[in-house]
């Protein structure tokens, strides 16, 4: 069975729980996430299972939407909504819509982000959230990501809250990105909530929830909710190969450069509508291309 399942993970399960219940619903042990999720944060978050598992880091490196929420007036160790409070201002008066706008606005385009202490980011082989359990000062690598899409949807002056949308690349951190807006505005602030509603080209109208999933098994129909492979990976070029082409292709073999032009790298190769490969260009032969994943048939 192969395939990519659109899971809304629910708020209490971590990401690798979603991976273990997949691993027993679908009886294979070749199944990952493409993209980690707080336990309370619910959201879109696609499951590669058998071969879809190969396009894991490609669907991983796509563009991701949320909803947030910002809490203005107090800040937590976590940066969210779950962690003690560290700081705290009083809010005699909101900050004006005008201000509020002009300061996300400022927040588009490539910023630099210093990750939470709470987090996964690993220095010398040890987790942040490891060296915060222990009490222990590390200095944080800042990191460079990009912040395409930044709108206020809402705010609420009488409970010092902001509602964005959001729509970034991949290791940003929302719950940073509010701490740091909230500092532009004067207050020490805290990410209050967190939906994801895409990533890639997986949105929440077409997910599908664990109670659908044991619907399904019941039924024997599982298989069902898997959406193709190349779903995962259609925000890369295609490459059309003929028939001979496509025997050295699934022997994973270097190819020359094709003629057409090709925007990203790497790309997907297919024949006749059937995923093959994808490969990429070779990083020292500029007249080659190689198979970075082959796809059994």
């Amino acid at each position: 069975m192969d395939g990519i399942l659109p899971l809304w993970k629910p708020k209490g399960f971590t990401s690798h729980d979603c991976v273990m219940k997949c691993r027993r619903y679908f009886k294979t042990k070749k199944v990952g996430h493409t993209g980690t999720l707080d336990p309370e944060v619910e959201g879109v978050l696609p499951i590669c299972i058998g071969q879809a598992t190969k396009i894991v880091p490609f669907l991983t490196d796509t563009r991701k939407t949320y909803i947030a929420e910002l809490k203005l007036g107090s800040a937590t160790v976590t940066e969210d909504a779950h962690g003690s409070v560290v700081e705290q201002k009083e809010i005699n008066s909101m900050p004006s819509e005008a201000e509020i706008n002009s300061v996300i606005q400022s927040f588009k385009g490539k910023i630099v982000q210093t990750p939470p202490m709470y987090s996964a980011v690993k220095v010398n082989g040890k987790k942040l959230y490891e060296y915060a359990r222990a009490n222990e000062e590390v200095e944080r690598p800042k990191r460079e990501v990009m912040i395409y899409e930044l709108d206020k949807l809402s705010y609420d002056p009488s409970n010092y809250t902001i509602r964005m949308k959001i729509v970034c690349s991949k290791g940003t951190y929302i719950r940073t990105l509010c701490v740091d807006i909230g500092k532009e505005l004067g207050f020490p602030a805290h990410m209050s909530s967190l939906v994801r509603t895409e990533t890639g080209s997986f949105s929440e109208k077409n997910t599908v929830t664990f109670a659908t999933i044991e619907e399904a098994i019941e039924r024997n129909e599982q298989s069902q909710l898997l959406k193709p492979i190349i779903e995962g990976i259609n925000h890369l070029d295609i490459l059309p190969v003929d028939e001979e082409t496509k025997n050295k292709v699934m022997n994973g073999q270097k190819l020359p450069r094709p003629e057409m032009k090709l925007d990203t790298d790497p790309f997907v190769v297919m024949h006749h509508g059937k995923l093959l490969a994808i490969y990429q260009q070779h990083p020292e032969k500029a007249e080659q291309i190689k198979p970075v994943r082959v796809f059994s048939e």
